[in-house]
């Protein structure tokens, strides 16, 4: 079952429309409280954040104590600042309204095969090759040398392959605490990374940058 937790009737009548179009069963809830009591029996949850009871954040952060299911944020708000939050809080991806129902059906594939798989040990993007148990990088079959910076950031993209890290994520993974706000150090290092992996390092497609919010890597 999927849950939608959105405020508003007419949203929650298109999304249910789309989902089952899409083959999946549905809940729906208006409210913070109607949608926790929900949460246990989710496959995966699509939630607003403007809900009139409670800021959706804190209704992440409690989906999140309570349930591992893909959540992904279906929200109005565009600002880099609101989508950084909910994905440290936990969030899988994060939608913006209006959306195309493909697209969110996509989104929400990819999300619960992510939760439902064991993280791949070789991850392939383009015609690059991550061996997690070798700690090897090729690209066309050629071994490529990495930093020990480079790798780690590469190698903590692969573990989320297709999904947004955050700033925050990768610099306190990589580098520490201390370092959370120095984002030229991750600047530097995914430019190396483009320089060794990407065709034409100026146009990269495989190691994107949202900007405002954090890497990822297409896959």
């Amino acid at each position: 079952m999927i849950l939608i937790v959105d405020d508003e009737p007419h949203v929650r009548r298109l999304l249910a429309t789309i989902l089952s179009r899409g083959g999946y069963d549905v809940a729906e809830a208006g409210d913070a409280r109607s949608a926790m009591g929900l949460v246990p029996r989710a496959e995966a949850v699509l939630l607003d954040l403007g809900l009139p009871d409670r800021d959706g954040l804190e209704v992440l952060s409690d989906i999140r104590r309570i349930s591992t299911a893909p959540v992904l944020i279906v929200s109005a708000r565009e600002a880099a600042a609101e989508k950084v939050a909910a994905l440290d809080l936990g969030a899988d991806d994060y939608v913006t309204k209006p959306f195309d129902g493909d697209e969110l059906l996509a989104r929400l594939r990819a999300a619960l095969r992510r939760r439902g798989a064991v993280p791949a040990r070789v991850v392939t993007a383009g015609d690059v090759t991550i061996d997690a148990d070798r700690r090897s990088v090729t690209k066309a079959g050629a071994e490529v040398h990495l930093t020990r910076k480079e790798y780690a950031l590469l190698a903590m993209l692969a573990t989320h392959p297709g999904r947004i890290v955050t700033h925050a994520q990768l610099l306190t993974a990589i580098w520490g605490p201390a370092h959370v706000e120095d984002i030229a150090y991750l600047r530097v290092a995914a430019r190396g990374l483009r320089v060794k992996l990407e065709d034409d390092p100026s146009r990269p497609v495989l190691i994107r940058n949202e900007p405002g919010i954090g890497y990822r890597l297409v896959v």
